[in-house]
């Protein structure tokens, strides 16, 4: 699992976890029946869960009330079709999900996920009143100029057309694909 941390002016700090493929129904449940007490009264980030898609209504069962927020980690554009094994933003908004994250590296990499594909998702995870948390990183470990300016071109694809409103829905996670699975995280300096 991975954790996702968000910090920005217009909101508060945000702490959260995706599961990737981990966790069956089961063990997500009790993964949270311990995690909810420990993190009662945290007064600190605001706190959320990201499980895959069959752990998603145990998360809600388990988080409501608490505080701690649910989503998933992936949506189809559509908004229903003939996509077998797909899951659509309104599905997922009936489950009470608050965020939605797309983008991922390895997502990008597995299913040849585009810029073009990711905005068509962001926009779906909008209109159904959710968060889109945008994944966005550098393919090697470059200069922070050099990353950056890549980072920022391949956003701007993703949010090309967003209003203010969807502008601001927009959660932005920073992952240095040259450290995912490697063993090589990224120095303060460079996050």
């Amino acid at each position: 699992m991975e954790q996702i941390e968000h910090r920005n002016t217009a909101r508060r700090a945000m702490t959260g976890t995706s599961w990737k493929m981990n966790l069956v129904p089961s063990a997500a449940d009790a993964y949270l029946r311990e995690l909810v007490p420990l993190v009662a009264g945290l007064t600190g980030p605001e706190l959320f869960v990201l499980p895959a898609f069959p752990s998603i209504a145990v998360a809600r069962d388990r988080l409501l009330g608490t505080g701690i927020a649910w989503g998933a980690q992936d949506v189809h554009p559509d908004e229903a079709g003939a996509h077998t094994g797909d899951v659509s933003a309104p599905m997922l908004a009936d489950l009470g999900c608050r965020f939605v994250e797309v983008g991922h590296a390895e997502r990008r990499r597995d299913h040849g996920e585009t810029p073009a594909l990711v905005a068509a998702k962001v926009r779906s995870i909008i209109r159904w009143g959710m968060e889109p948390i945008v994944c966005v990183g550098d393919a090697a470990r470059t200069t922070p100029a050099e990353a950056i300016a890549g980072i920022l071109a391949d956003l701007a694809l993703v949010v090309d057309g967003l209003d203010a409103t969807g502008l601001a829905r927009l959660v932005v996670a920073y992952e240095p694909v040259w450290a995912i699975g490697q063993g090589a995280a990224a120095a303060p300096p460079e996050v």
